[in-house]
């Protein structure tokens, strides 16, 4: 990485209230042709982290891929329900809203 990487300067977070998965999720589905790379940079998480929580999140259903030459776009269900019980009553479109730029 380059000297003058953002994610040096950033200051530490420790945690965060949005898990990884959801950060995930949200960067896809404003931006669906990410790139794991750029995703990992977003987050602040490292590729092989980007890799698992995007299998993850298509084995449990909730994103899957296409090839478009040499990237994967990706497409988000957005009327699936959160996981847990406690936010099962929501679903992945009201994640987004609610976090949405």
């Amino acid at each position: 990485m380059d000297s003058n990487d953002k994610r040096d300067n950033a200051p530490k977070i420790g945690w965060t209230f949005l898990s990884n998965h959801a950060h995930v999720l949200i960067c896809i589905v404003e931006n669906p042709l990410a790139r794991m790379r750029d995703l990992a940079f977003q987050i602040n998480i490292t590729e092989r982290a980007v890799q698992q929580i995007i299998q993850d999140l298509e084995l449990a259903g909730y994103l899957s891929h296409v090839r478009e030459g040499r990237r994967n776009r990706y497409t988000v269900r957005m009327k699936k329900p959160l996981r847990h019980p406690i936010e099962k009553h929501c679903a992945v479109s009201e994640l987004f809203a609610m976090v949405s730029r």
